[in-house]
């Protein structure tokens, strides 16, 4: 067992990269995860490689409580790897609308239709051809020939970045390249042996996520039950608030846009945006200029310029500013003013802009904000 004098000076925790195998750390990580770790997700007990890829790429940056209604729903919609890859674009979007980071939703329709048109419908089980898939990174392709095939391969998420930092003192933002290279050869070195061991990588990798998830959070971590309590460096050394480095913060920059909210006879009007960008392949309310930077004592959005452009989709009856509300991107801020638009006639518009009636809007592929906007509105009052 790795003790704290170990470590060497330059970074705490990465100690000798030469002799890093330590099999009770993984067995203490097995015989945790058999006695009390999760073991009744809907995407567990399954060998289904599909199964547990959706799983996978849902909870990527997303918490297992927000999961489990949109993964349940999904497999109704694209029960096989092949329903999804035949499904139209939009039908796959709506169906993750909510969820967030698009780029998940898209990647995901695209790995499958090469699923389905390079391996007849069969995800590959060799980590390296998972990870060469859309939206499959090292971690995630590691996690799936794992659960699916028993294939002994490491991850590295951000649970298990979060476990490994404390246990082993890590005093370095883990996501600095040479920090996680060594943080891979580490989880590397501590893979359980799986001959004579059957379901020993299945239950150490799920022990990994479920330390992380449950015991070994970000605030409060919950030691007293943590089965590497004994080896911890955060622990001994009252660190665990401190461990993981946090990533240095920039400022988060501020944008703003103007949503038309275009309607007429209990119909708005929606916008599909293109594949790529910020909600690419969405639908979602027409904007006055984009997402601009906003600017230090700038003046609000002029109802004048608004109207300017919602003449282009018809003859106007009324234009009033709504509610502002902010939306919160990864690398940006966006602030949203919101203007209802009533039309006495409509005009004629192009391919991209859509009339869906407000009684179908919780089934339109929509940004959260933009279908909590719709649905906050849908009153009679103004809607009909």
């Amino acid at each position: 067992m790795k003790r704290l004098n170990d470590f060497g000076p330059a970074v705490s925790g990465l100690g000798n990269l030469d002799d890093l195998a330590d099999p009770s750390f993984s067995q203490a990580v097995v015989d945790w995860q058999r006695s009390h770790g999760r073991h009744t997700l809907p995407w567990q007990n399954t060998t289904d490689a599909y199964r547990v890829w959706l799983s996978e790429i849902m909870l990527q940056q997303t918490q297992v409580a927000a999961v489990l209604g949109y993964y349940a729903r999904f497999l109704e919609r694209f029960p096989t790897v092949q329903a999804l890859a035949e499904a139209p674009s939009e039908d796959v979007m709506a169906h993750w609308s909510g969820l967030g980071y698009y780029t998940r939703a898209r990647n995901l329709h695209a790995c499958a239709k090469r699923v389905v048109q390079d391996y007849d419908g069969v995800f590959p089980s060799d980590p390296a051809l998972l990870a060469d898939l859309p939206g499959i990174g090292r971690s995630t392709a590691a996690a799936i020939a794992a659960f699916s095939g028993g294939v002994r391969a490491a991850i590295m998420d951000g649970n298990v970045k979060r476990v490994f930092a404390r246990v082993f003192g890590i005093d370095a933002y883990p996501g600095i390249k040479p920090i996680e290279d060594a943080m891979w050869r580490r989880a590397e070195a501590l893979l359980p042996e799986t001959q004579d061991n059957p379901g020993a990588i299945e239950a150490y990798t799920q022990g990994l996520m479920d330390l992380g998830a449950t015991l070994c959070t970000r605030s409060r971590p919950d030691c007293g039950r943590c089965p590497l309590q004994d080896r911890c460096v955060a622990f001994a050394t009252g660190r665990t608030a401190e461990l993981p480095v946090r990533k240095p913060k920039k400022t988060t920059p501020e944008k703003r846009t103007a949503m038309l909210v275009i309607v007429d006879g209990g119909q708005v009007l929606l916008e599909q945006r293109p594949q790529t960008g910020i909600w690419g392949g969405l639908l979602s309310l027409p904007e006055v200029g984009g997402h601009v930077p906003m600017e230090e004592d700038e003046e609000p959005v002029c109802t004048s310029d608004v109207a300017a452009a919602a003449s282009a989709f018809g003859t106007l009856d009324e234009v009033r500013a709504l509610r502002p509300l902010v939306h919160v991107f990864t690398h940006y801020k966006l602030h949203i003013a919101p203007f209802a638009v009533t039309l006495a006639s409509r005009a004629d518009a192009d391919s991209r802009y859509q009339w869906w009636d407000m009684s179908a809007i919780s089934d339109a592929p929509l940004p959260a904000p933009v279908k909590k906007l719709l649905l906050d509105l849908a009153a009679p009052s103004l809607f009909a």
